[in-house]
């Protein structure tokens, strides 16, 4: 890679600034059969690549830019085995008895998946496994989650429900009326993450190719021909796992989903005295709020959080300042170090917040399963994915499979989230007083 390709992947995010040891993939030249070809190359598909290679199946990588290009070099790291808005009793009543406790199984062990894998390759990604809180902001909120707590504790997962002091004491933030924990949770360094599942995956056997952007999926009389500037590949099947980057390979799939945008902020690491009333044992945290206040620690002591933004000009400035503000604020940390770091990236969020596959042709799939859970759920995804990749009928895998369902009038609904932030951050607001 040149100075200014390095420099400019080094801008994309605080975890793409500090990376270690950058291996750098050439872009596919000729043409190449496989058995199943992987258009993106962040999490869903380097998990997939890695658990098909290691079943003896031929599978090439396909990542128009770098490796963690997209949204997977460019969130704030959580580890989260649960769903952002449903739980466990509301997944059963909106999928049934039987696919429901398929997905609620599949989610809950999504995490320990991501540590074992982990360790298994011995991936140096300062990976945390001490648990992901979620403080309740109101005594509504409250109720929630001690009603998920108990739901995902009596499915033999690791939840725990906390009193406001045990918040407290865990957090170091004062206000929070309880909460609750999944003790499987965890942080990590996503970039490092993702490059240490290329490389496990490329120990396998998979084909990894960088720059190497797919501009045509073509069907043919043995599967599917893969289209690039500089080569093609012929594959019995293809995964598009893009998330939300993937609108110009296929626009109806880009009307399935709400394109949201999330900004990220690293201030400078923080004094001694000042880290050592902050979640001490370094779990990641996410709290109840609709305008979501998360924060966690990264290996230097940085504060890492994030936030939306209501639509307007001079988001790239204002946003980063607004959510370091907010933090100064609800963290009582009158003298926060100042931003090191602020960076934004493109997350495809589901209408129902669940993550599914879509059926895009015969034996030609998207998958989603970010929506806020992004590392825990793409690599349990992966995970899955390979059954389908060995022979599996898709419709037997425990995500949801359908056909694309785009969004009635999405070129105007699509910007919704953002439109309504600020009437999210009324209802927070009102939800606080007595």
């Amino acid at each position: 890679m040149s100075r200014t390709a390095l420099k400019e992947s080094q801008n994309l995010s605080l975890w793409h600034a500090v990376a270690r040891d950058h291996h750098d993939r050439p872009p596919i030249e000729g043409r190449i059969d496989v058995d199943l070809a992987i258009v993106g190359g962040g999490f869903a598909g380097l998990s997939t690549a890695l658990h098909v290679a290691e079943r003896g199946i031929s599978v090439a990588v396909l990542e128009a830019e770098i490796i963690a290009w997209g949204a997977t070099g460019r969130n704030a790291g959580f580890v989260v085995p649960n769903f952002a808005k449903m739980d466990p009793s509301a997944i059963i009543a909106h999928l049934g008895p039987e696919r429901g406790e398929r997905l609620i199984d599949f989610a809950g062990g999504s995490a320990d998946l991501v540590f074992d894998l982990i360790k298994r390759h011995r991936i140096n990604c300062d990976a945390v496994q001490n648990g992901w809180i979620q403080p309740a902001h109101s005594a509504a909120a409250l109720e929630k989650v001690k009603s998920r707590a108990g739901q995902w504790a009596a499915r033999g997962r690791p939840a725990v429900t906390l009193g406001s002091r045990s918040v407290q004491e865990l957090t170091g933030v004062r206000g929070y009326l309880g909460g609750w924990m999944d003790r499987s949770g965890g942080v990590l360094d996503p970039v490092a993450y993702a490059r240490g599942l290329a490389t496990a995956a490329e120990k396998a056997g998979a084909r990894i190719f960088e720059h190497s952007r797919v501009t045509a999926i073509d069907r043919t009389a043995q599967g599917w021909a893969l289209k690039m500037p500089s080569g093609s590949v012929r594959a019995g099947k293809v995964l598009v796992a893009t998330n939300a980057y993937g609108e110009e390979l296929n626009p109806v799939l880009g009307q399935t989903y709400f394109p949201l945008r999330v900004f990220q902020i690293a201030t400078a690491p923080l004094p001694r005295g000042m880290r050592s009333r902050l979640l001490p044992g370094g779990q990641g945290v996410g709290d109840t709020r609709r305008n979501l206040l998360t924060f966690r620690f990264d290996s230097e002591n940085r504060l890492i959080s994030g936030g939306m933004h209501v639509v307007g000009a001079g988001a790239e400035t204002r946003v980063p300042q607004a959510i370091w503000r907010r933090l100064a604020t609800h963290l009582e940390l009158p003298d926060i170090p100042p931003l090191q770091y602020s960076w934004s990236g493109m997350a495809a969020v589901e209408p129902d917040f669940l993550p599914r596959l879509v059926d895009l042709g015969p034996g030609l799939i998207a998958g989603f399963a970010c929506n806020g859970r992004g590392i825990a759920m793409t690599t349990a995804m992966g995970k899955a994915l390979a059954d389908w990749a060995g022979g599996m009928n898709v419709g037997d895998l425990p995500l949801p499979f359908a056909p694309p369902s785009p969004i009635s009038f999405h070129n105007v609904v699509r910007y919704a989230p953002n439109v309504l932030l600020a009437w999210s951050i009324l209802r927070d607001r009102l939800e606080r007083r007595p």
